[in-house]
């Protein structure tokens, strides 16, 4: 059984799982941002800068539970 790094290294330089998770989470809400702007359904929430930072939160805590595991 393998365990999971507490730390991530790119080049040396030791990262913790959170960065990784929220770097992860604010590709994942920017992408579904982009969806949400291309397919006009952006204009149905009331302040959509909210629900981009909402969306960042929920994928940075899916990606930091289920993924990473740190």
């Amino acid at each position: 059984m393998t365990q999971m790094p507490y730390e991530f290294a790119i080049g040396g330089v030791y990262f913790p799982p959170l960065l990784i998770a929220t770097l992860l989470g604010f590709a994942a809400a920017l992408m579904t941002a982009n969806l949400l702007n291309r397919y006009r359904l952006s204009k149905y929430f009331f302040y959509p800068q909210l629900v981009f930072i909402a969306l960042i939160v929920i994928y940075t805590v899916i990606f930091g539970t289920f993924v990473i595991k740190g």
